[in-house]
């Protein structure tokens, strides 16, 4: 995991990792500022360190002066053992109103030159005003006219193109998109996806996936949009990734804070969504797909406020992607984790949290009956856990209510409470305490940090694996994670299962204690 400097007032944003020779490079953000591009190494996903920044914003009355968006790291196709970093710019000309796509180089992924284009008077290639003047003039079917008002010769920074999507401030919502690019080669064929906009329909459903062909190295031609869902403001952080026969898209959503995703058989096919497209649940956001010598990861960074996304962000383990025989994209838990897990704890009889009548404990061949015959009560399995991994399997009998405690207070029963709905596949995680103004109604702590789903199996229960690692929580039934977030209001605390008029099957039951993360200078967290 990883996260910026507690105090520093910088968070960090959208990011990139690359795998090479055994190493993981995180390129990311670093907010509120947009100032530059960091740079950081891992050698198993989980512990990280700080190597040399990749860029800066540019000098004054440069196109990228402003601020630095989402970028993407990919092998040079043109020389061999050399990098190219496609990333967003902004102008303090245009008061970043205006997004273009730039280009760095570095033959070693550390040190990395800017493509740079310097303009002048304040104007330079692919100025807006100069393009919209020579769509004025109808010069475009006069290539030695246009080339006098736009240094043609110059291929950086990439502005969208007025054929096909919105270019002028005087469109749609007067804030030209076009940003968060991603490079992939198709059949030898180097493509380049960029978020930008349509230029019709309803101003708040024109986001879309651009398409730019590589026609020679480093020029770029735009085509129609690759996608365009006719429903989003705008499609955030595109990536293609192919696992069969099937090409996967994955985007997020601003709209509900969700990564999403949508396939086809080719990327020339009308794409195609299931009946859930989620791919990562609320929170989690800008993902970002690499492969290792394992096979497909997905990493995102995930916000705990969600009212301000430029602070207490972190970026979470990845997640293993794979795919189903039917072709629908799910997540598993990241192997690494594996390094930080103990030896299981042999289990007593669980205990209780509270005294209750109707209640019954009953021991089987490969685990408990626990029952609640009215009312809430919680079974404890062991003693106050930092952090955890709890695999077990969970059935219910009865129309009652299950769940999971964690990191529960002895005491004031505060601390984090799963409910499970096993017969409708519904998972809610609250936090679930006592407030800091100690009277009235207002000592009373409650939130909703984060829901999922999954397809129920009913009566025959649900095999559960629950992880709190640090400030991660992350949940997986049957083998596909549902819950996946951060959270620090509760650190240590007991864990059990809770019954609520109804009788539960425990089986299966493995607690392992896990080594603590730890945090070395406020920022690298797992070091």
């Amino acid at each position: 995991m990883f996260s910026e400097t507690d105090g520093s007032r910088k968070a960090i944003g959208d990011i990139h990792v690359l795998f090479h020779e055994g190493l993981y490079h995180l390129f990311h953000l670093v907010l509120p500022n947009h100032d530059f591009i960091a740079h950081a190494v891992s050698t198993d996903a989980i512990h990280w360190r700080r190597v040399r920044n990749s860029i800066f914003l540019g000098d004054p009355g440069s196109w990228d002066d402003l601020m630095l968006w989402t970028m993407h790291v990919s092998p040079d196709p043109h020389k061999a053992g050399a990098w190219r970093m496609f990333y967003t710019g902004l102008s303090r000309r245009e008061r970043g109103v205006y997004q273009r796509v730039g280009l760095a180089v570095s033959d070693d992924l550390y040190v990395w030159k800017k493509q740079a284009v310097h303009w002048e008077d304040g104007r330079g290639p692919n100025d807006p005003d100069l393009v919209k003047k020579a769509r004025r003039k109808s010069l475009r079917d006069d290539p030695d006219e246009i080339a006098a008002l736009i240094d043609i010769e110059s291929c950086y920074p990439i502005s969208p193109s007025p054929d096909h999507y919105e270019s002028d401030l005087e469109e749609g919502r007067h804030l030209v998109s076009f940003r968060d690019p991603f490079f992939f080669e198709d059949d030898g064929r180097g493509i380049l996806l960029v978020a930008a906009r349509v230029k019709d329909g309803p101003i708040v459903r024109r986001g879309c996936v651009a398409i730019y062909s590589e026609v020679r190295p480093y020029h770029f031609e735009a085509e129609p949009a690759l996608l365009h869902p006719g429903l989003y403001d705008d499609l955030e952080v595109p990536n293609i990734v192919v696992i069969g026969d099937e090409r996967y898209l994955i985007a997020s959503i601003r709209e509900d804070a969700k990564i999403r995703y949508w396939h086809a058989s080719s990327e020339c096919s009308d794409w195609r969504s299931y009946h859930d497209n989620v791919l990562m649940p609320q929170g989690n956001y800008a993902g970002r797909v690499c492969e290792d010598n394992n096979g497909w990861l997905l990493w995102c960074f995930f916000a705990m406020n969600r009212a301000d996304r430029t602070a207490n962000n972190l970026m979470p383990p990845p997640k293993r992607l794979c795919r189903t025989d039917d072709g629908i994209l799910y997540l598993r838990t990241f192997e690494g984790f594996e390094e930080w897990v103990e030896d299981a704890v042999e289990l007593k009889e669980p205990s209780l949290l509270k005294e209750t009548r109707g209640h019954k404990i009953e021991q089987t061949d490969d685990g408990w009956e626990l029952q609640s015959e009215f009312g809430f009560q919680a079974f404890l399995l062991d003693g106050p856990l930092p952090d955890f991994r709890l695999d077990c399997h969970l059935a219910i009998d009865g129309k009652g209510k299950c769940g999971f405690v964690f990191r529960i207070d002895e005491e004031s029963h505060d601390g984090y409470y799963l409910s499970l709905d096993l017969l409708k596949g519904i998972a809610q995680l609250r936090s679930w305490g006592t407030g800091w103004e100690q009277d009235g109604e207002h000592m009373m702590s409650f939130k909703t940090l984060q829901s999922g789903n999954w397809v129920a199996r009913g009566a025959c229960g649900e095999d559960f694996s629950l992880l709190a690692f640090g400030s991660y929580i992350e949940l997986s039934i049957g083998g596909r994670i549902v819950l996946s977030l951060a959270d620090l209001d509760f650190n240590k605390g007991h864990l059990g299962i809770y019954a609520d008029s109804c009788s539960l099957s425990l089986t299966n039951v493995k607690l392992h204690p896990m080594r603590e993360p730890e945090q070395r200078d406020g920022q690298l967290i797992g070091s």
